[in-house]
């Protein structure tokens, strides 16, 4: 995503606030929308980078924490 340094503990974009809760569990409907969020408020660039990295991951839940890590699920 960004190459600075950030606290481990928040979200690399904290900014930016993605809603979750209530999601049917449906991958492509998280990685969709943080995605948008991500364009929206960071850019192109961010949205792709976190796109790659959520088709990388192996579980619903490993797609979760990444969006988590990421931005400010709710």
């Amino acid at each position: 995503m960004s190459t600075t340094q950030h606290n481990p503990d928040q979200p690399r974009y904290p900014h930016v606030r993605v809603e979750l809760a209530g999601e049917d569990g449906n991958v492509f409907t998280v990685i969709g929308r943080v995605a948008a969020a991500l364009r929206s408020a960071v850019g192109r660039e961010a949205a792709a980078e976190f796109s790659a990295a959520a088709s990388s991951c192996d579980s619903y839940d490993a797609v979760l924490r990444l969006a988590m890590s990421t931005v400010d699920v709710r």
